[in-house]
């Protein structure tokens, strides 16, 4: 993340807007995690394991290198990944007899394994994850964080005896990432189906979590695959049940990225640069003593140590920036380009009134608290600026979410605001690839809940009795 300034508003140019605030790496496609942005994997690792380890399911890693064999065994699942296979014909200078995928995805290497370790319905289910890198070589315009071709993420992988139990698994990981997306990244999300063209290869069906950036572009949150019987078909995964029968097993896999770090710039972020919730923030509170060349600051400087005890104790991540070579303005503009939540003023005039001074980095306002009660405070802000971020996202989302009932229209607000066009559609694929192709929109979603329509298909105009939700996305 940016340790300069930025240079252009929010408003006037989002995409110069989001690189400012977003430092490239070197290597083109690929990019370096400095210490702040990791910080917030992480903290998104340790909620999500602390989650997903109570509900059975086990962390665990295997190869990046995956043979071409392994691939090639599911022809949907291959075909659809081969543009983005970085490949390994050589080690050293000796020629290897099978060219090796850098891991653009797990199923295949993970389901050959799970076919050696399946023989019988006490061997069920299987729930496992991995934190790894991932390996896919764009080739449209990468953008930090959102497409890269490398990328951090989890993938789930579990093994079911029935398909009951796989769409109960499918659904649950479902609300664990909106739980994550909404309490603690702040940014609401929409969830559904994706489409049978927008599935994920080789999947029975794709559920997914979609948000709203503020330039009108959905952003794929996550997603959540039924596999069904496809890759137990082809991996011969199999059980002998409690009926002494051989039996298919029922598939699921899931996954988040570090493109959810992306998102929080993009929703949060403002002129002055990042806006992190508290949630996720790796610091939450910054002290600025207010010192000056001439006079006697040591006052202030233990008060400020004080404070900076008194939060670490209730465990507060807060930093003490007592740095004498800079000046407590230049001081403020640095910790509002990085977005931490809350900062603490403390100069002569608070010294004298027993109080410090609070500037909220959401809001940019500040206010005036007791010394006594500063602990106090700064939890109850920090609780106020986590729920602020979700309400003001949240109108974002329904402002940027409109319902259409002709092409035109559609066109219209496509061209002219972007966000979540709601609209009737017949279901037909042709219809899906026309609108596609005619305006770069595509379904990013069919509701979970089904939202019925009494108007005609967008494009087609034939029956239909289904809204799905359109937009142009990253």
């Amino acid at each position: 993340m940016s340790d300069t300034g930025v240079t252009v508003k929010k408003s006037e140019n989002f995409s110069e807007w989001y690189v400012d605030v977003v430092l490239n790496a070197p290597i083109k496609g690929c990019m370096i995690f400095k210490a702040q942005s990791y910080a917030i994997w992480e903290k998104i690792q340790e909620v999500f394991n602390k989650k997903i380890k109570s509900t059975g399911h086990q962390n665990v890693y295997f190869p990046m290198f995956i043979p071409e064999s392994f691939l090639k065994k599911e022809v949907e699942h291959f075909e659809g990944f081969v543009p983005e296979v970085a490949w390994v014909t050589h080690g050293g200078d000796t020629i290897l007899e099978e060219k090796l995928a850098i891991r653009p995805t797990s199923e295949t290497i993970i389901y050959s394994t799970f076919a050696k370790w399946i023989r019988s319905w006490r061997d069920l289910p299987i729930k496992i994850n991995q934190w790894c890198n991932i390996v896919r070589w764009e080739t449209k315009a990468t953008k930090p964080f959102l497409r890269t071709r490398e990328f951090l993420w989890q993938e789930g992988h579990t093994v079911h005896k029935t398909s009951e139990e796989a769409n109960k698994e499918v659904l649950d990981i479902l609300d664990e990432y909106r739980d994550i997306m909404e309490q603690y990244l702040a940014i609401p999300v929409l969830l559904g189906v994706k489409t049978d063209s927008e599935k994920f290869a080789g999947a029975l069906y794709t559920t997914t979590l979609e948000a709203m950036m503020p330039d009108g572009k959905a952003l794929q949150m996550g997603t959540s695959h039924n596999l069904g019987q496809n890759f137990a078909k082809v991996f011969n995964i199999e059980y002998i049940g409690e009926d002494k029968k051989s039996h298919l097993v029922w598939q699921t896999s899931w996954g988040i990225s570090t493109r959810l770090i992306g998102a929080l710039v993009m929703v949060h972020g403002d002129n002055k640069g990042l806006v992190i919730p508290p949630k996720v923030a790796s610091t939450k509170v910054v002290i600025v003593p207010i010192t000056y060349k001439k006079g006697d600051s040591s006052a202030i400087i233990q008060k400020s140590k004080e404070i900076f005890k008194k939060l670490k104790k209730q465990n507060i991540t807060t930093i003490l920036d007592d740095r004498k070579e800079y000046t407590p303005g230049w001081k403020f503009h640095e910790w509002e380009l990085k977005g931490v939540p809350i900062r603490i003023e403390i100069g002569p005039r608070d010294l004298q009134k027993n109080q410090i001074t609070l500037a909220r980095r959401d809001t940019l306002q500040k206010s005036d608290v007791k010394m006594e009660d500063t602990v106090a405070a700064i939890t109850s802000l920090l609780d106020d600026i986590q729920d602020n971020l979700f309400k003001k996202a949240k109108e974002r989302l329904k402002e940027k979410t409109i319902l259409v009932d002709n092409y035109s229209d559609f066109r219209d607000a496509l061209k002219e605001k972007g966000g979540f066009i709601k609209a009737a559609w017949c279901g037909n694929s042709d219809c899906e690839k026309r609108i596609k192709v005619e305006t770069g929109a595509t379904i990013r979603l069919k509701p979970l809940t089904k939202e019925l329509s009494s108007n005609n298909c967008i494009c087609c105009n034939e029956n239909s009795e289904e809204i799905v939700y359109f937009a142009r996305s990253y």
